[in-house]
C-alpha cells in the first residue's frame, strides 16, 4: 500500500510496527518486524527523512511514528507535486516531439507492429488510458472465447474524465450469447453503440492520434498495426465516421423518470429489429417462439418494402419508430 508513495515494504512494516507500539527503540522494533538490528536502524533514519518517524531525544534513543493520516497526507501531497511536473514535463516534449515531426516526418515511425497477444492487449488497455475526448471502436467476430463486457469502473471513469466511446458493432457480434444485454449495458455507462452490417475489421481509435488494427483476422489477436498520425490515420478516421454515419443506433425507447410501464410489444420488436438481434434473441426477449418472430418481421419487411431484415431494421431508424 505505501509503495504508492514511494515507501518501500520493509519501510512500511517497519512504520506500522512502530505506529502499533507508540515509541521504541531500535532494538525492540528489530525484535518485532524480525530484522537485524543494524538494518532496522537504517530503515529508522530513512523513516525520519521521509516524515514517517521522529527520533526522540532522550538516552536510549527511541522512537514515534507520526500520525498516519498526517504521514499518508504529506507523502500524497509530495507524490502528487512529482506527478504534475512529470505532466508538465512531458507536456514539454510531447510539444518537442510534435515540432520535429512536423518538420521531418519519418515513414518508418508512423507504422509499429504491436507483436504479443498480451502486447495487443496492453496497447489497448493504454490508448483507453491516454486518450483525452474519445475512443472509436469496431466490434466484429472471431472472438477467443466471449467478448470481455465493458468494465463498469472503466466507463464511469472516462465519464470522470468526459470521455466518449463510440462503437460500431458487426450484428453477428450481437449473435454471441450474452452479448447483446453487455453491450446494453455499456449504453447505460455512457457508450455510444450502433451496428452495421459493414463493419471490416478489428480497429481501435485513440482521438485522432492512434489507430490500433489487429494484423490477421483470427480469434487471437497476437499481433497488431499501431498507427500514428498520416495519411493512413486519416483514411482510418474517415472509413470509422462513414460507417458510424450508417449505422443503426442503439435506441432503447426512452421513459420519463420513474415510469415503470414496458413499451408495448410491437415497439420493443422494432427496437430488437433496429439493434438486429437474431431472430433467437428476439424471440427468447419477447417470450414467443421463432416461428412468431418470423411472422411479424416478414409482415413488417412487406409493409416497408424491405427485401432483407437489416434493410429492415435501417428503415426502423429512419422512420424514427426505434
Amino acid at each position: 500500500m505505501w509503495e504508492a508513495v514511494g515507501i518501500p515494504g520493509v519501510d512500511a512494516l517497519a512504520y506500522e510496527a512502530l505506529v502499533r507500539r507508540g515509541r521504541s527503540s531500535a532494538e525492540t522494533l528489530a525484535a518485532d518486524i524480525a530484522l537485524p538490528r543494524g538494518q532496522t536502524i537504517r530503515i529508522l533514519g530513512r523513516l525520519v527523512e521521509r516524515g514517517l518517524a521522529t527520533r526522540l531525544p532522550v538516552s536510549p534513543v527511541q522512537y514515534v511514528a507520526v500520525p498516519p493520516d498526517a504521514a499518508a497526507g504529506s507523502l500524497i501531497a509530495e507524490r502528487q507535486r512529482e506527478l504534475m511536473q512529470l505532466r508538465a514535463h512531458a507536456q514539454q516534449l510531447a510539444t518537442e516531439q510534435a515540432s520535429l515531426d512536423r518538420d521531418m516526418p519519418d515513414p518508418a515511425s508512423l507504422i509499429e507492429i504491436v507483436d504479443g497477444a498480451v502486447n495487443v492487449q496492453n496497447a489497448v488497455i493504454r490508448l483507453q488510458r491516454t486518450a483525452k475526448d474519445q475512443i472509436r471502436a469496431f466490434d466484429t467476430p472471431p472472438y477467443l472465447d466471449h467478448p470481455v463486457a465493458g468494465n463498469p469502473e472503466q466507463f464511469s471513469q472516462a465519464e470522470q474524465r468526459g470521455l466518449v466511446y463510440r462503437v460500431v458493432y458487426h450484428p453477428s457480434a450481437l449473435e454471441v450469447p450474452g452479448r447483446l444485454d453487455d453491450v446494453w449495458r455499456r449504453i447505460q455507462h455512457g457508450e455510444r453503440a450502433r451496428v452495421s452490417g459493414h463493419v471490416p475489421m478489428k480497429m481501435v481509435l485513440c482521438d485522432d492520434q492512434l489507430a490500433l488494427i489487429p494484423i490477421s483476422r483470427r480469434a487471437v489477436a497476437d499481433a497488431a498495426y499501431l498507427v500514428r498520425p498520416s495519411s493512413m490515420l486519416d483514411a482510418f478516421s474517415e472509413l470509422f465516421e462513414a460507417i458510424w454515419d450508417r449505422a443503426v443506433a442503439f435506441n432503447r425507447l426512452n421513459r420519463a423518470d420513474g415510469e415503470t410501464d414496458q413499451p408495448a410489444t410491437a415497439d420493443r420488436l422494432l427496437g430488437l429489429l433496429a439493434t438486429g438481434a437474431t431472430d433467437e434473441t428476439i424471440a427468447r426477449t419477447l417470450g414467443w417462439s421463432v416461428r412468431t418472430v418470423h411472422r411479424h418481421i416478414h409482415k413488417m419487411m412487406r409493409e416497408m418494402g424491405a427485401e432483407t431484415r437489416f434493410q429492415a431494421g435501417m428503415e426502423v431508424v429512419r422512420r424514427g419508430w426505434a
